[in-house]
């Protein structure tokens, strides 16, 4: 049997709808169990914040998680050795919502008067990420087919079935990234009112440009 191997590759661009926040609390205490012990309660303070405008405490999302043991150099006697200064805590979490510039501007209005003081990246995503990867999949299918009938069509030969197709099954990227910051805490804001207070937040993302490929394998006759 004679077979063409042929790669083709699928574009697509995706508007995106739906608004992420990603956000990490960390800090260093003498004692292992004082560090999970502030993470918790800085966790719990950013989930009663976000309750405010809606959120579930099931929509804040943990990505990763550390407890780490930190050490510092000195010099003793023109030796340098370490020493230990305690753990530090490295929590990042995240919450979505379909996007909403009012919405974000009152969330980060609050986030700024918290006392937690998280680094937040801002980001847009797509709500059904599966829709356009599908949609990618099958125009790379379809961009191979083209390759492969031109081919085909050249050498004088007919393109017959698929005998097989080979994906690498990456993840694929379906975030644009305008926005990275650390906010700054004032406390003398009460939390009750912070409902109440917004930025004024003008953002329209830009599409989302993502790209893939499939080598398909096709008999010829």
């Amino acid at each position: 049997m004679k077979t063409i191997k042929v790669t083709g590759k699928g574009q697509i661009k995706v508007r995106p709808d739906t608004t992420r926040i990603t956000m990490t609390v960390e800090g260093m205490f003498p004692e292992y169990g004082e560090a999970l012990r502030r993470s918790s309660e800085d966790t719990q303070r950013i989930s009663d914040l976000l309750s405010q405008f809606g959120f579930e405490r099931s929509d804040l999302k943990t990505l990763s998680f550390s407890v780490d043991p930190q050490y510092e150099s000195y010099k003793e006697r023109g030796a340098y050795k370490e020493r230990f200064t305690g753990y530090r805590f490295r929590h990042i979490m995240k919450v979505e919502f379909l996007s909403d510039n009012d919405r974000l501007g009152r969330i980060l209005y609050a986030l700024a008067k918290c006392p937690v003081k998280p680094e937040f990246r801002l980001s847009y995503t797509v709500k059904d990420p599966e829709k356009s990867k599908n949609e990618l999949l099958g125009r790379a299918v379809a961009d191979s087919r083209e390759k492969a009938g031109v081919l085909t069509r050249a050498a004088g030969v007919t393109l017959g079935s698929i005998q097989s197709i080979d994906y690498s099954w990456g993840q694929i990227d379906l975030e644009v990234r305008p926005m990275y910051g650390v906010i700054t805490a004032e406390e003398d804001m009460a939390a009750p009112m912070l409902v109440k207070e917004s930025y004024e937040m003008d953002l329209e993302p830009d599409d989302i440009e993502v790209s893939d490929t499939v080598t398909v394998l096709w008999e010829i006759e």
